[in-house]
């Protein structure tokens, strides 16, 4: 079975769960998704770089989750997801890299 990274991981929450959320018109089936991903990520962060790296990223994720909602009204709905998604899939990456 191919291995996802977590940066892809906790970006496609973030994507997935608003995507969901959006189209289905049902906020908490978007958390079910952004949770689920997040404590995929978690896991991987933690076995990859440690309990301090996956705390802070963690910590991140749940910032850009909150971060996206006053950035939408500056960028719109999309771009802002796209922007946390993509900040965090990089700190992931960066943080990641390192340990490995």
């Amino acid at each position: 079975m191919a291995k996802v990274p977590a940066a892809v991981v906790a970006a496609g929450g973030l994507v997935g769960g608003y995507a969901i959320a959006r189209w289905t018109k049902k906020r908490p089936l978007g958390g079910v998704a952004l949770a689920a991903a997040g404590s995929v990520a978690a896991y991987e962060w933690n076995r990859q770089a440690g309990p301090r790296a996956a705390t802070a990223l963690t910590t991140a994720y749940v910032a850009a989750f909150a971060g996206s909602h006053p950035l939408a009204k500056k960028l719109g709905a999309w771009p802002a997801v796209f922007t946390v998604a993509g900040t965090v899939a990089a700190a992931s990456w960066a943080v990641t890299r390192r340990a490995a």
